[in-house]
């Protein structure tokens, strides 16, 4: 069984509520309550990277994560439906706070900044944590699914959200495959970090992104034409 299947039957048990979402934000209550809920989840997540830190998610119970963020467990299944969703979220919301995204006015320094906050993170004991997440959805399609869901996706969409403002700026071409750009930009990146475990400092980064912006810059028109016929 995959790693989320040990949990649904205690999860039937609860009272069906939406997962918090991205951004991590609490609704305002209509009680005195809120500002409990809001610190309980803080500690839920803060208590699962520590316990990440220290081993595997399949490790990891949720009797476990509630007892170190000194909460029950009925709270943690009133916000997320197993652990697989605890942990991604709590690694989601560490890496948003730890990998800002730049806003510079350029769309080579807005790359080169986040890339070298990227390369901080990965290289940090909770970044870390990665490795064990991308190990575990090789053999748990259940699991690279949400880990597609919950982590890829949201971090993906801020890079679209990068390139995008390049495009309306006239700095990049609007004809070019966005993904496959983005592809170019963070697939040498990752498999630098992740892979071979190398550094990948801040002149590295430099150059990997000046060297991709030499190809996908936007150009006058005619220049590519002039080009041909020399």
């Amino acid at each position: 069984m995959g790693q989320l299947s040990e949990e649904k039957e205690i999860y039937n048990t609860v009272p069906e509520t939406k997962p918090p979402t991205a951004s991590f934000s609490t609704k305002p209550a209509k009680n005195r309550g809120r500002q409990r809920s809001e610190e309980s989840e803080d500690a839920i997540l803060c208590a699962t990277l520590r316990l990440l830190k220290k081993k595997p998610l399949a490790e990891i119970t949720i009797e476990e994560i509630a007892r170190n963020a000194g909460v029950g467990k009925a709270t943690i299944y009133k916000w997320w439906p197993s652990k697989a969703y605890v942990a991604l979220d709590a690694f989601l919301r560490k890496m948003n706070r730890m990998v800002p995204t730049p806003d510079t006015g350029s769309v080579e320094s807005d790359f080169k900044e986040q890339l070298n906050y990227l390369a901080a993170f990965y290289t940090s004991p909770t970044g870390r944590i990665l490795g064990q997440f991308v190990a575990a959805a090789q053999s748990d399609r259940e699991f690279a699914s949400l880990l597609r869901e919950r982590f890829i996706e949201p971090r993906r969409e801020i890079a679209r959200v990068m390139f995008d403002r390049a495009v309306e700026r006239g700095e990049i071409d609007r004809t070019l495959d966005r993904d496959i750009v983005l592809d170019l930009i963070y697939g040498p990146a990752m498999y630098r970090l992740l892979v071979m475990q190398a550094p990948f400092d801040g002149e590295r980064v430099d150059a990997l992104v000046s060297v991709l912006f030499q190809g996908v810059k936007r150009r006058p028109a005619g220049s590519v034409q002039r080009r041909r016929s020399q």
